[in-house]
């Protein structure tokens, strides 16, 4: 399927075009989707403009329903911030919205939970127009500990996926055919073409995104990325990461949400109904079915966080199967899109 022809993309992108202002002012439009993130706004907003470098950038926080006061905060500390109020639909429905509000030539999709540790805005814009193939740049990661995230990512593929369950990453041998995750940490200290990069900052360029479409709404939490990514390389735009931003991400690596975990479990099939063929599409469910399984069967350790993962494969393996609905409801989005 051409991702020109995606009907719910090629809508989107169409709607951007024209609700857009028409005169853009800043370089770039940060996008920040929100949704009870009140504690992670002030310092992920301020890093953004300490290192805006030379670039005018602008900040737009969707406020995805919180209930926590997120948008008054962000008014009150940032009055040049805009804030965009979302029902509650998903994160590719929230990143829409707020690249609606802008016309900046470049988008940065940030999540809150993110500071800006390294680098200027002003120097990256200046490797996006450098080279006009580029369609999205993806950057440098560490978590709390100082340990590097692999964001450097590969498409799915049956053989990634049935390597990934049976813990290839485990293997003293690696091969780009066995995972999606790029583990080689001596990749990072340079810049690299890759498939697809971290939903947790992604810098894109508008026109790239108005081809290619922009976020499938279909998806209500993961695999936006990828399907992204991979409309973006099927218009012939470049995907790369660059090691000249670093962030760190704040998040609770250890913790396991079952709700969470079989929602990846359900966008992972969304994805495979939308870009595979059948048998591929029953091969990958099977490597995925046999990922959880794995875990549901024997997940290291005896305390919380072990039987919290088991439980969480279970509820993947469930909802992998049909056996469960989405975990949330109508909003995870349809299975199968109207041309699939």
């Amino acid at each position: 399927m051409s991702p020109l022809s995606d009907p719910i993309s090629t809508d989107v992108s169409a709607r951007a075009a024209q609700e857009s202002p028409e005169h853009p002012s800043a370089d770039l439009a940060v996008v920040i989707v929100s949704y009870n993130s009140r504690e992670w706004l002030v310092p992920c907003i301020s890093s953004v403009y300490e290192h805006a470098g030379n670039a005018v950038v602008e900040v737009t926080v969707v406020d995805n329903g919180s209930t926590d006061g997120s948008a008054a905060l962000v008014e009150r500390e940032f009055p040049k911030a805009r804030v965009v109020s979302s029902e509650n639909r998903g994160f590719a429905y929230a990143n829409n919205r707020g690249f609606e509000a802008s016309a900046a030539p470049f988008v940065l999709f940030l999540n809150p939970d993110t500071v800006i540790e390294d680098g200027t805005f002003s120097d990256l814009l200046e490797i996006m127009r450098a080279r006009p193939n580029v369609g999205m740049l993806g950057c440098r990661q560490y978590d709390p500990d100082g340990e590097l995230f692999a964001t450097i990512k590969r498409f799915p593929t049956v053989s990634r996926l049935f390597f990934e369950a049976l813990g290839g990453e485990r293997f003293p041998i690696r091969a780009k055919w066995m995972g999606e995750r790029e583990l080689d940490l001596s990749v990072y200290e340079r810049d690299a073409v890759c498939d697809w990069v971290s939903g947790s900052f992604m810098l894109a360029r508008r026109d790239a995104l108005l081809e290619s479409g922009l976020m499938d709404e279909r998806y209500f939490l993961y695999c936006e990325e990828p399907d992204l990514c991979l409309r973006l390389r099927k218009a012939n735009w470049e995907v790369r990461y660059v090691p000249d931003m670093t962030i760190i991400h704040y998040f609770w690596k250890n913790s396991v949400n079952e709700r969470l975990v079989a929602q990846e479990a359900y966008a992972r099939r969304q994805y495979l109904f939308k870009h595979q063929g059948m048998i591929r599409r029953r091969l990958s469910t099977a490597a995925l079915a046999l990922f959880h399984l794995r875990r549901a069967v024997y997940s290291p350790g005896d305390g919380q966080d072990a039987v919290a993962r088991r439980a969480a494969a279970r509820a993947a393996l469930r909802t992998l199967f049909g056996l469960t609905p989405p975990p949330f409801g109508a909003l995870s989005g349809p299975l199968r899109g109207n041309d699939e």
